[in-house]
């Protein structure tokens, strides 16, 4: 009975993507390679992702995740396939992509000698917003992400989970089309987590494309509606979290870890134990 199941279950999650799917993908990844010297590190990978779709991209170390991430936000030019977002090449016309698409980096390099409003009026200028339009929206979010009795206090004071909120409300600012997240809730309190997943939620109900990468499986079963597992810069797994989890019977964290050959945390833990 069990193995007539898990078709049912990933048909069934197929037509649900499909149906939240416009009828082309925004961003279309083609053959997509990258070489540092000798070592491969993505190997012709093959995606599409479609408006308001909240995609989780995890794997180990090394596997590839923050060179994809770097090739769709134009930080490497230097790449082997072809990358489309929104009809825009890559290789051609970076800067029309860069405009539609907001970036949270987990290590931001801050200029933290500025205050989040001067800060948030930089990158609004970068992406040729209106002062009033800029300035109305970077009070509102730096209000919502709890951060209004410091609008204009220097960020060098700032704890790591206040400037997250400064460099999550940079990545939205100018109300991209694309928002690309990695590790976004580094050094955030509970209460911040809560309010970024939800928000999450409400921003690919508005059409918003989520592309989400971390290590925090949990947090990717509970905000994505599809998951990417790369391994050694290939695609090893793709799909719902309930069709993953019924084609391997297993919790997210458990298939990861089958996958990407890495089964012994058991043991390891143990041996660490042991060393006392």
């Amino acid at each position: 009975m069990q193995a007539s199941i898990c078709p049912i279950v990933f048909i069934l999650d197929t037509v649900l993507l499909q149906l939240k799917m416009n009828d082309s993908p925004i961003i279309k990844i083609r053959k997509l390679s990258k070489f540092y010297g000798d070592k491969q590190v993505l190997n012709e990978l093959e995606l599409d992702i479609y408006p308001g779709q909240v995609l989780g991209y995890i794997g180990p170390n090394g596997a590839g995740k923050s060179t994809t991430v770097k090739i769709l936000t134009g930080l490497i030019p230097d790449f082997e396939g072809e990358v489309l977002v929104d009809g825009f090449n890559m290789a051609e016309n970076p800067l029309a992509i860069k405009k539609l698409i907001g970036y949270v980096p987990e290590n931001a390099e801050i200029y933290d000698v500025l205050s989040p409003m001067e800060y948030l009026d930089f990158i609004g200028k970068l992406y040729s917003m209106e002062d009033s339009v800029l300035h109305e929206r970077a009070e509102k979010l730096l209000t919502a992400f709890g951060l209004q009795a410091n609008l204009n206090d220097r960020m060098d004071t700032f704890s790591k989970g206040m400037k997250q909120k400064v460099l999550l409300s940079a990545g939205i600012i100018h109300n991209p089309k694309i928002i690309i997240l990695d590790e976004p809730l580094s050094g955030l309190d509970a209460n911040a987590v809560i309010l970024v997943k939800e928000l999450i939620t409400r921003l690919a109900n508005e059409g918003k494309t989520i592309f989400y990468c971390s290590h925090m499986m949990d947090i990717v079963e509970k905000v994505a509606d599809r998951i990417i597992l790369i391994n050694k810069g290939s695609i090893v797994a793709n799909g719902t979290f309930e069709s993953l989890k019924q084609n391997h019977s297993d919790t997210l964290e458990r298939i990861f870890s089958k996958l990407t050959g890495h089964e012994e945390s058991g043991n390891e833990a143990e041996a660490i134990i042991n060393a006392f």
